[in-house]
């Protein structure tokens, strides 16, 4: 597939290589976020069905990205909301604890610290081996050996957020549901630029912000949750999640019984008239291009710069670890990872720093041009 730049409405010069920051809106959104807009200058158009109808698009489209059925998805304004909702309905035994990945992102340090605080339970963190070039592989060996039956919940990201490191969700969800342990992933970072099978890696709750990978717009998200969550306590008790919301004129009835399977969750106003077409029409185009094919177009672009990279003795994971959409670049300690992004910046080149790596993240937008224009500017200071 060649590069779909056309589709978004990037400035010229500019070379964005920051998706894992945020993602730039592709143009059929901002059209469809303009018609959502003159939509709102007449309510009178709206029926009961307006209010339900988009999201279960939506929920369609998603299901199709992660392999679920539709009623298993939740729609949620963040990743933290889908988190709290997931660690608020996982139990925990008798000398359980939970268990997360060094340096794992906030939202979900902070969820697994307030189930360990209300439960009187610890969570153990898995670190690298801090010596290893490659630390990958090592990592995810230390992941399996750490779960046990008295690992009640793993909460981690399906690559690391500052780095990209890929993790074996199929070998670690494996010895989850080996041990009984809730295997609860945040696939935000990965999410519509990687294959993910919420069915062959054993995930017992998906969460995923959509500003990233999944084009849409800020404060937007989506939650996969498996059967175990079906009877669980959600966050809010929202009226659009029960079974008589659609009767309008029947609401007070108070119906205590929630959506099938993970209609529970939702958070409130999931119409959203504004930004739910938006998210409709972003995974709308991540379903015609293909995970595959995304995959293969990342692959192929960054691979002159890994190739760069190596010949100038920059160490990057070896092939089965390394996430071409997300990578971190590790320059040496003589150089200053702030500077340089301040010089890639006055060259109109966008990156992120994340710790000590340089974070370059690539999608469908970018062009070998880009590419082109990081390594020059990178071979200068290398």
């Amino acid at each position: 597939m060649e590069n779909q730049k056309h589709l978004f409405s990037l400035d010229e010069g500019v070379h964005y290589l920051n998706n894992a920051y945020k993602a730039p809106l592709l143009k059929s959104c901002e059209e469809a976020a303009l018609k959502a807009i003159a939509g709102d200058r007449t309510p009178i158009h709206l029926t009961p069905d307006s209010y339900f109808d988009t999201s279960e698009r939506i929920r369609n489209e998603f299901s199709e990205l992660v392999n679920c059925t539709p009623s298993q998805v939740a729609l949620i304004p963040s990743s933290s909301y889908g988190l709290s909702s997931a660690m608020n309905n996982v139990p925990c035994g008798e000398g359980q604890y939970a268990l997360t990945i060094e340096n794992e992102f906030p939202s979900d340090y902070f969820a697994l610290s307030r189930w360990a605080k209300k439960h009187d339970s610890t969570i153990k963190t898995i670190r690298p081996d801090a010596t290893s070039a490659h630390q990958a592989k090592d990592w995810n060996e230390r992941i399996m050996a750490a779960i046990t039956s008295e690992t009640a919940v793993l909460l981690m990201s399906s690559v690391h957020w500052m780095n990209g490191t890929v993790f074996d969700l199929e070998k670690i969800g494996a010895k989850c549901a080996e041990t009984g342990t809730y295997f609860i992933v945040d696939g935000t970072q990965s999410v519509g630029a990687r294959f993910m099978d919420v069915q062959q890696y054993q995930i017992d709750a998906l969460i995923c912000a959509a500003y990233k990978w999944l084009l849409g717009p800020y404060s937007t998200g989506l939650a996969y949750f498996s059967s175990k969550f079906n009877d669980g306590i959600p966050i809010e008790e929202s009226w659009m999640n029960r079974t008589n919301a659609k009767e309008f004129s029947n609401l007070t009835t108070y119906d205590g019984q929630y959506t099938a399977d993970a209609g529970r969750y939702n958070v409130g106003q999931t119409s959203n008239f504004i930004l739910a077409p938006i998210l409709l029409k972003a995974l709308e185009q991540l379903n015609t291009w293909g995970i595959h094919a995304i995959e293969a177009y990342a692959k192929e672009l960054v691979e002159p710069l890994r190739n760069f990279l190596l010949s100038k003795g920059i160490t990057l994971e070896e092939e089965d670890f390394f996430s071409a959409h997300l990578f971190g670049i590790k320059l040496p300690a003589t150089v200053s990872v702030e500077t340089i992004k301040t010089k890639l910046a006055e060259e109109r080149i966008f990156v992120s720093v994340r710790g000590s790596f340089i974070r370059v993240s690539v999608n469908m937008f970018n062009t070998s041009e880009d590419i082109s224009k990081l390594i020059q500017a990178l071979d200068k200071v290398l």
